[in-house]
C-alpha cells in the first residue's frame, strides 16, 4: 500500500493487493479524532474505528494524547461489527508493558448516602436556599 497527496483534499489511498480481513495489519491515516477513539482511513478509502480502549495498554483519558488527524498509523483489523464497520486496534500490535497488569484505572468518588442528600435538601428548604434570609418571601405572618 502506498499513499500520495499534496492537494487540498490531499490524501488518496491506493490498494496494492491488501485484503481487509480479520488479522491483517495495514497502514492508514487518522482522519478524525473523537472522544471515544479515532477513525482511520485504510486502502481503498474504507474507514474503521480504533476504539479508545484499543489505542494503548495503559488507561487512555484523552485520545489526542496519542493520535491526531493526519497521523499515519499501523493498525490490526480485528474484524467487522454487526453493521459491517471495521474494528481496528493499535494496542494489539504493541508489546504489553513489563510488570504484568496495567496500572489501575482512576477511582471514582463514591456517591453520598441518601440520608445526607435528604438532610441537605431539608436544610436548604428551611433556609430558603444558598444565601437566603430564612423563610421564603421574607415577610412575617400576621
Amino acid at each position: 500500500m502506498w499513499y500520495s497527496g499534496g492537494t487540498a483534499g490531499g490524501f488518496r489511498a491506493r490498494r496494492r493487493n491488501v485484503e481487509l480481513e480479520a488479522g491483517t495489519v495495514v497502514e492508514g491515516r487518522v482522519v478524525r479524532v473523537v472522544s471515544f477513539g479515532a477513525f482511520v482511513e485504510l486502502a481503498g478509502g474504507e474507514q474503521g474505528l480504533v476504539h479508545i480502549s484499543q489505542i494503548a495498554h495503559e488507561y487512555v483519558t484523552n485520545v489526542r494524547d496519542y493520535l491526531n488527524e493526519g497521523d499515519i498509523v499501523q493498525v490490526l483489523i480485528k474484524g467487522r461489527d454487526a453493521k459491517g464497520r471495521l474494528d481496528l486496534s493499535i494496542k494489539d500490535l504493541t508489546p504489553a508493558p513489563e510488570g504484568g497488569a496495567p496500572p489501575p484505572r482512576p477511582r471514582r468518588l463514591p456517591k453520598q448516602s441518601p440520608e445526607f442528600e435528604n438532610k441537605l435538601k431539608s436544610f436548604l428548604r428551611g433556609t430558603g436556599g444558598f444565601g437566603g434570609k430564612g423563610k421564603k418571601g421574607g415577610r412575617k405572618k400576621r
